[in-house]
């Protein structure tokens, strides 16, 4: 078996390797303050360049959006995802760990996605005060956009 790019040789995966993020996709960044975790964004951006901002006209194959609770509606940020993001595209949604400041109840994830057109299929440790939730498109969710 051999690695891939961004795998080491003990078989562990890299932060790049765990969000799917490929050299050449366009990855969009929400919700971007001093409190983020660098190194999830180091290596995401070694892995396919610059980050572009929310302002963007490029259709995207990823977005990261950094959520806290108290950062405004879980609902309106989610469906505010979606316009520039590919049919097949992938939505991260990183909020703080349990007990971290600007904690997200995971009961507020579950209710906001599917509402948005959304669901879950993984989590993922995406740093020392972060979690990530994968989010995808619904099937026929962005024809009803």
């Amino acid at each position: 078996m051999s690695a891939t790019a961004g795998q080491a040789a003990d078989g562990v995966r890299s932060l790049a390797d765990r969000f799917g993020i490929e050299p050449g996709m366009v990855v969009m960044e929400m919700g971007y303050d001093d409190d983020v975790d660098q190194d999830l964004r180091d290596a995401l951006t070694d892995r396919c360049g610059e980050l572009v901002d929310e302002d963007t006209d490029e259709v995207v194959d990823a977005v990261l959006l950094w959520y806290r609770d108290g950062d405004g509606d879980l609902f309106e940020m989610l469906v505010e995802t979606l316009s520039p993001l590919a049919d097949n595209g992938v939505v991260w949604l990183l909020t703080p760990k349990a007990g971290r400041d600007g904690h997200v109840e995971p009961s507020e994830i579950s209710e906001a996605a599917p509402t948005a057109g959304l669901q879950q299929t993984s989590t993922v440790n995406a740093g020392k005060d972060w979690s990530g939730a994968r989010l995808v498109l619904r099937r026929g969710a962005k024809a009803k956009k």
